[in-house]
């Protein structure tokens, strides 16, 4: 993948994000945090295992932020406080993605794991599996809302993401 891909899909996965906590957002409490079945119970740890999952691994790319070591632990109990924290934490995910190029996709990046152990990976493998893993939960969550709600969710579909002016009005144009 190409630097202007990686940083489409930072675009993207704010966007997602964004759409998502606003339909999260407008859910009783009640219904927010009902178990339901997904692997982090329900929509509230979902939505809690993406922040943590970003934190972690930003914290191994930059060498700042947090890294819990707990990958269901709850790091915001009140989901507007969750929503600022997905916020700033989307937006110094564009930011990382923005000061890479071609060449730093390429190196091999060292890190540990969050038993220890250390590990090594090419930089675009990480950052491949780091917006693969939000859009496979994200997709959980948003089953979450589609059974919440009994209606459809808004579309966090790339392809509609794509065909916004979101898109087109990023810093950087997208070949789309």
């Amino acid at each position: 993948m190409t630097i202007n891909q990686f940083r489409q899909l930072a675009a993207y996965n704010q966007w997602a994000n964004s759409r998502l906590y606003a339909a999260a957002l407008d859910l009783s409490d009640q219904a927010y945090r009902l178990h339901i079945g997904v692997f982090f119970s329900n929509l509230h740890g979902t939505l809690n295992h993406l922040l943590l999952t970003d934190r972690l691994w930003l914290k191994r790319l930059t060498g700042e932020g947090d890294h819990p070591n707990h990958l269901d632990a709850i790091l915001y109990e009140d989901r507007a406080e969750l929503s600022r924290a997905r916020t700033a934490e989307d937006n110094r995910l564009v930011a990382v993605i923005e000061n890479y190029n071609e060449a730093a996709l390429a190196n091999l990046h060292s890190y540990k794991t969050t038993s220890g152990m250390p590990q090594s990976q090419v930089l675009s493998d990480i950052l491949l599996h780091l917006f693969n893993h939000q859009t496979h939960h994200r997709g959980q969550a948003h089953a979450c809302l589609s059974i919440l709600t009994g209606s459809e969710p808004p579309s966090l579909d790339l392809l509609v993401f794509q065909r916004s002016g979101t898109a087109r009005t990023s810093k950087h144009r997208f070949e789309l």
